[in-house]
């Protein structure tokens, strides 16, 4: 492990945080929550997850730098279940299980291999008379922490101290994170600062359209999207998206006469910078001391602080101990802290999706998959979603300045319409008209460039439903479970 200084720091950050190359592989990881088959008010227990998912999970690795094993025996991050295919079974702090496939050269070969997966892990939950829920937030059970590692004690102490949401997200929430290459290093739209750009200016169309958390202890929210609502109450400088230190992507400067549709050369930015700002600045959540169970950081340090090294010698002289010098290894597990909509993990991964139910976790891979991958689409798309930000600053962004909260009674009218368009699409999803407008014209480029990739029929028909009963009709996932409650 080398010692860091903020050089070098900038300089690891900028370097591996967008592995340049064709676009090629996709990925996806899933995230659910675990029910109990008959009363899903219930609280599972950790052991009663451990035991059904067994089969999958080797023994525990020996303690290592990322932490003790788990006392529960729950699968984690350093000693992971393994599914049939090669994907990852890891747990959430609450009990959630999360199913991280492996990279596919295809669209269909992930869909094949997660498919098969998740009737494995179906199965086998099953058999302990367990289920595994697609909602974006548990719409019954509160926040009950059943993971015990440090990292998780620091998080959750970290998160305390600007309310409950911090517990709401680990505990209780769960999502689809489409995983896609970064692009190459080109302008165009296989180029990764247009696919970085396009990801976050058509972020709100994908919360809206994926809504599908709209209950906290059985009653509606207000919101569509409650987990969006979580996360947009939490810490801003790791949740939030970060500058995009570049032009404002217009659909002006597409020439939509063209056949390409491709974007014409422009200002669009430098991503390795904004990101490199945005980790450097956010604050440290964990100091990793592998001969000890407490983690947590010295509150308002951030990183730039640690690696500048005075507010190691300050934290001393204020009664504290000393911290230790911040490695590489350090620098990596920091990043791992950060939760933005799209994060840079060398290829781009997607958070603001909720999870959806049964298999409509294809829907959005899909989706995004098609839109990434296809000249025409990726330029429909950027052009609808540059009309749903105009006014509303650089599209993608949620600055402090851009980002007020509109009024929890706000209908889709004039505060409504002046919110920006993260927390606008979480609360009312496609019932917005800017959004459901934006919605349909990127679901209509999709699935035309889907038929130009010869999407297996069971891809297709997948979209074709979600377009016929949700898109069509402005509506979301969210507003099957809120008719349940009426």
């Amino acid at each position: 492990m080398t010692i860091i200084y903020e050089e070098q720091a900038a300089e690891h950050i900028h370097g591996i945080c967008l592995k340049t190359g064709p676009p090629r592989l996709v990925g996806v990881e899933l995230e659910w929550l675990v029910r109990d088959a008959h009363d899903p008010a219930l609280p599972v227990p950790a052991e009663r997850i451990r035991d059904a998912v067994a089969a999958f999970v080797p023994a525990p690795r020996p303690p290592s730098a990322s932490g003790p094993p788990s006392a529960s025996g729950l699968p984690s991050n350093d000693s992971p279940g393994v599914l049939p295919s090669g994907a990852f079974l890891t747990a959430e702090p609450g009990g959630q299980l999360e199913l991280s496939s492996q990279p596919a050269d295809s669209l269909a070969d992930c869909v094949r291999a997660t498919t098969a997966d998740l009737a494995a892990l179906r199965a086998t939950l099953g058999a302990a008379d367990l289920e595994l829920a697609g909602i974006g937030l548990d719409p019954l059970r509160p926040p009950r922490r059943i993971l015990n590692l440090p990292r998780y004690s620091a998080m959750e102490g970290f998160f305390d101290r600007g309310g409950p949401w911090g517990r709401q997200m680990m505990c209780t929430t769960a999502s689809v994170q489409v995983c896609l290459d970064a692009g190459d290093d080109s302008d165009g739209y296989l180029g990764y600062r247009w696919r970085w750009h396009l990801l976050h200016a058509i972020g709100p169309v994908l919360v809206a359209a994926f809504a599908n958390s709209p209950l906290r202890g059985g009653r509606p929210t207000g919101w569509q999207s409650s987990r969006q609502q979580v996360w947009a109450h939490m810490d801003p400088g790791r949740t939030r998206p970060p500058r995009l230190n570049g032009d404002r992507l217009n659909g002006d400067r597409l020439n939509g006469d063209r056949l390409n549709g491709a974007p014409s050369e422009g200002h669009l930015g430098d991503p390795r910078a904004a990101w490199v700002e945005y980790v450097l600045d956010a604050q440290v959540m964990c100091v990793r001391e592998p001969d000890s169970d407490d983690w947590s950081a010295p509150p308002g340090l951030t990183l730039r602080d640690w690696v500048r090294g005075r507010p190691r010698d300050n934290h001393a002289s204020n009664g504290g101990t000393r911290l230790r010098a911040p490695t590489t290894d350090d620098l990596a597990y920091h990043v791992s802290t950060l939760f933005p909509p799209v994060r840079p993990h060398g290829h781009l991964e997607l958070r603001m999706i909720d999870a959806q139910p049964g298999d409509g976790w294809i829907v959005p891979l899909a989706v995004t998959s098609a839109l990434l991958g296809d000249e025409r689409a990726s330029a429909a798309a950027m052009a609808a979603a540059d009309r749903l930000w105009a006014g509303h600053g650089p599209a993608g962004e949620w600055s402090r300045a851009t980002g007020r909260l509109a009024g929890p009674r706000a209908e889709s009218g004039t505060e409504a319409g002046a919110e920006n368009p993260w927390p606008r699409a979480a609360r009312l999803g496609p019932a917005d008209p800017a959004i459901a407008r934006a919605s349909r014209e990127c679901f209509a480029a999709a699935r035309a460039a889907l038929d130009k990739m010869d999407a297996h029929a069971e891809i297709t028909t997948a979209v074709d439903a979600f377009i016929e009963r949700y898109v069509s009709k402005d509506r979301c996932p969210a507003d099957d479970l809120l008719e349940q409650t009426e």
